[in-house]
């Protein structure tokens, strides 16, 4: 099979099912911002240092429910979307698990904090602010077309988890939060 096929020259692209958008649809800017946001986490998983090893399978887990969420807004039949992966409420549950386990071991938060640190924990506060843009452009898309009810959720506390999981790389390398200085 090859990476191209010359259907997308006219500036269109295809959904699942078959039916042609523009790429300027909010749809695809939408799932384009998951697929954006899906690789910021390759990125920050390439650049865990051995101390911080254990989250290298959860960021997994998550760009794998990234490619499920996208594959939902890549398709607007409802035909198809009954063959998609399916995606539940405990997908959030875990996060919310992943979140407290962590807050339990990181120092209470007394003021903001710049996002950095390690190389790690700055991408990771990066992808965080792509998955806020994604909710964003998601707000806007669900103004007009039916949308994955559990999405919105989702993304709300994976932007959370992101925060969380920088927090908890920079300790586990032994960098302090960086507080902000008005």
């Amino acid at each position: 099979m090859k990476i191209y096929t010359r259907t997308g020259d006219d500036g269109t692209t295809g959904l699942i099912g078959g039916q042609r958008l523009s790429k300027s649809d909010p749809r695809l800017d939408t799932y384009g911002t998951l697929d954006e946001l899906n690789a910021s986490l390759g990125l920050a998983a390439s650049l865990l240092p051995a101390s911080a090893s254990q989250l290298l399978d959860p960021l997994h887990q998550i760009q794998s429910d990234l490619f499920t969420l996208g594959s939902h807004l890549a398709c607007a039949d409802p035909k198809y979307a009954q063959k998609l992966p399916s995606f539940s409420e405990d997908r959030i549950t875990w996060l919310e698990q992943q979140i407290d386990a962590a807050d339990a071991i990181l120092p209470p938060l007394q003021q903001f904090i710049l996002p950095g640190g390690t190389p790690a924990a700055s991408h990771l506060h990066l992808a965080r602010t792509i998955c806020r843009r994604a909710e964003r452009l998601l707000a806007n898309f669900a103004a007009s077309q039916p949308t994955p009810p559990l999405i919105f959720p989702y993304l709300n506390r994976l932007s959370d988890w992101l925060f969380t999981q920088a927090r908890l790389v920079n300790q586990l390398c032994g960098v302090a939060d960086i507080p902000w200085r008005a």
